[in-house]
């Protein structure tokens, strides 16, 4: 029997976590997915497969002006945008996917300043 490894382990993770959530119109589903290097949020409605808006490390406008790529800090930021971006589009409510991640460290930071910033889930 060979070894899963982490990565694999967290994708069962997530697609058990994916039987149950999904994001419509009026509730889209917030994905957070971090690599070692990026964190990246969207906002995705899926009866229509539609991302609505999104945030990461990786926007031009916010290349040069985060504390780091992948850190709590970081997190906290793209958190606050991506919830300053759900808002002006209209969305309020949202299903939080964590994406097999666990709870806490970046994914929890980031969570937390979608709160604050405006979010509800």
């Amino acid at each position: 029997m060979k070894t899963k490894t982490r990565s694999i382990l967290r994708e069962i993770r997530h697609a058990r976590l994916r039987k149950t959530l999904s994001g419509t119109v009026e509730k889209p589903r917030m994905a957070v997915f971090h690599s070692l290097k990026h964190i990246y949020v969207q906002f995705i409605d899926d009866e229509r497969g539609h991302t609505l808006a999104a945030a990461s490390t990786l926007d031009p406008a916010l290349r040069g002006t985060l504390p780091g790529t992948c850190n709590i800090e970081t997190a906290k930021i793209i958190g606050k945008i991506a919830a300053e971006r759900a808002l002006a589009k209209g969305i309020t409510t949202v299903v939080f996917d964590r994406g097999g991640h666990m709870f806490h460290g970046k994914v929890k930071a980031l969570a937390d300043a979608a709160r604050e910033a405006g979010l509800k889930f």
